[in-house]
């Protein structure tokens, strides 16, 4: 099972560069020589560095702005990396997301990519940092928020 690790925003100047959002925090999924999946077919990274929030990445075979272009909106993928504690947003979409005195607070409708800490985003649009899940497993998710955090509006 392949596992989304980023999209293509956009092309990024004149010689085949793109800028990378990835949905992921393992920053080696683009190193150079990495092979990512795309329904363009497999992209290998020839080199990437951090911009801002984003990357820029070169993949091989992509020389020019229109190569490059051509990319804009492609969903990278790649295999899982073996790690027992790692959370994957396809496990956590859907998960019912409770409190450790056990009151619901509603469903996972996305896993919103931020710099500081991923945050899950409630069926009710409010947003749980991911540092506040203590617990998970399929279709559940237990939290520890500061008071206030999950207080209904």
């Amino acid at each position: 099972m392949l596992l989304e690790v980023g999209r293509v925003v956009r092309p990024h100047g004149l010689k085949g560069e793109v800028v990378v959002e990835l949905v992921t925090n393992r920053t080696e999924r683009l190193a150079p020589g990495t092979v990512l999946a795309s329904d363009r077919g497999d992209l290998r990274v020839e080199a990437s560095r951090p911009h801002q929030a984003r990357w820029i990445v070169v993949f091989e075979g992509v020389a020019d702005r229109g190569g490059a272009d051509r990319l804009r909106g492609v969903v990278l993928r790649a295999e899982p990396i073996a790690d027992p504690d790692a959370l994957w947003v396809h496990e956590l979409t859907g998960a019912e997301v409770v409190d450790r005195a056990g009151r619901t607070h509603g469903r996972v409708r996305e896993v919103q990519a931020n710099p500081a800490s991923d945050l899950l985003v409630l069926d009710d649009g409010r947003l749980v940092p991911l540092t506040f899940v203590v617990e998970h497993e399929p279709g559940r998710i237990v939290v520890d928020p500061p008071d206030g955090l999950l207080d209904e509006a």
